[in-house]
């Protein structure tokens, strides 16, 4: 087993590398500062280096690489901060991925080179008021009539709400109660009958947009149906993908945090010597690296596996589960050893500490993954609501 990067995933890890480090800390302070997304200036930039499309496949315009290629990118943006690195991770593991294996083919080429090109951000909407853990219990219906489909209802936590330009929703069709009745359909920001709540103020994600989205007499061609009633295993295998890309971004989160720390603890000095020099410091930084290593190789390993291809429920989960629980730890940490100074806004440290928290929320609580590890490894699904 070769656990070595190829010279060409090398390359492409320090290009990203170099381009987030030398141009994106300005804009990921001016986000923060601001709350508004990444700029449609920059995602110009973003795409003209190829980061939009990295695991799209080439007749749509992206490089036609693999998951990891794209999780190699999605970990060096999120190193300097969740804002600037969120839209990498809309396009190579969010809902887009839907659009490109399950949509129609007019859609999927229609959308799918937009958002490579950077001209083009997909969100997804899942959860409601009273259906989050408990997605099956979505009320957003959706009904044929002759050659459209007319959803109805109200979407809670969408990531992008209000700014993204397409949302992949999930509603329930024909009134069919449980998974049975799930489906996707596609939505455009502009359709008459789709409107927004107030942006939310959240702990962290600064820059990532959430609102309220609501349904009245919504009205899309029957082309835009992704997954009819019955499809929803189909979705959630897909969200696997989503799974490894939110791992990428917790483990960005503790990896940025933990080369941050490392330069603050060789030049702050205390009775005379750095405090890199002391015992308790040096413990401190092999257990950060210990869990942020771990939690790499988790994900590498079921990106790897799944290659261009569908990751594993278990691996997935697992990575999501452990990257999850790992970066808060590690961000906590690195606040720590830093004082007052991790303390401060004025550092950044206090930013990453609050944006490793919504990880382990966002994509599948961490005991819900907990749940599905336990699940596969049994080898039957359990049921919560007896």
């Amino acid at each position: 087993m070769d656990f070595r990067l190829t010279d060409d995933q090398r390359a492409l890890q320090e290009s990203a590398r170099r381009f987030a480090q030398n141009e994106l800390p300005a804009l990921a302070a001016k986000i923060e500062e601001t709350a508004h997304p990444v700029p449609h200036v920059w995602l110009k930039r973003y795409a003209e280096m190829g980061f939009l499309g990295i695991n799209t496949a080439s007749e749509l315009g992206g490089l036609g690489l693999s998951h990891l290629d794209a999780i190699l990118v999605m970990e060096e943006f999120a190193k300097v901060s969740v804002g600037v690195a969120f839209p990498i991770f809309e396009c190579c593991a969010g809902p887009v991925r839907i659009v490109e294996r399950l949509g129609d083919p007019a859609l999927r080429e229609r959308v799918v080179p937009k958002v490579v090109a950077g001209e083009m951000l997909v969100a997804i909407s899942m959860s409601e008021p009273d259906a989050g853990t408990a997605l099956t219990d979505l009320r957003t219906r959706a009904r044929m009539d002759d050659d459209s489909i007319v959803i109805n209802g109200v979407k809670r936590w969408c990531s992008g709400a209000g700014h993204s330009e397409g949302y992949v929703v999930f509603c329930r069709f024909d009134g069919t109660p449980g998974a049975k009745g799930i489906g996707a359909v596609f939505v455009d920001r502009a359709t008459p009958g789709l409107t927004f709540g107030t942006q939310e103020e959240l702990m962290g994600f600064r820059g990532v947009p959430s609102a309220d989205m609501h349904f009245e007499d919504v009205r899309v061609p029957r082309e835009h149906l992704l997954v009819g009633p019955g499809g929803f295993p189909s979705l959630m295998g897909l969200f696997n993908i989503e799974r490894l890309g939110n791992a990428t971004m917790a483990l960005g989160v503790a990896a940025g945090a933990l080369e941050h720390v490392m330069a603050y603890v060789q030049e702050r000095k205390q009775f005379g010597k750095p405090i890199i020099d002391f015992q308790a410091v040096q413990i401190r930084l092999a257990e950060m690296a210990m869990k942020v290593e771990a939690s790499r190789l988790l994900i590498h390993r079921a990106a790897a596996n799944a290659g261009t291809d569908l990751p594993s429920v278990r691996e997935a989960s697992i990575a999501k589960c452990y990257a999850n629980e790992i970066t808060r730890e590690v961000t906590a940490t690195a606040l720590q050893l830093m004082g007052g100074y991790g303390y401060s806004k004025e550092y950044g440290m206090e930013r990453r500490l609050r944006d490793s928290f919504g990880w382990g929320i966002a994509g599948g609580a961490i005991d819900i993954q907990k749940v599905n590890i336990a699940a596969d490894l049994v080898g039957r699904r359990f049921d919560q609501r007896k």
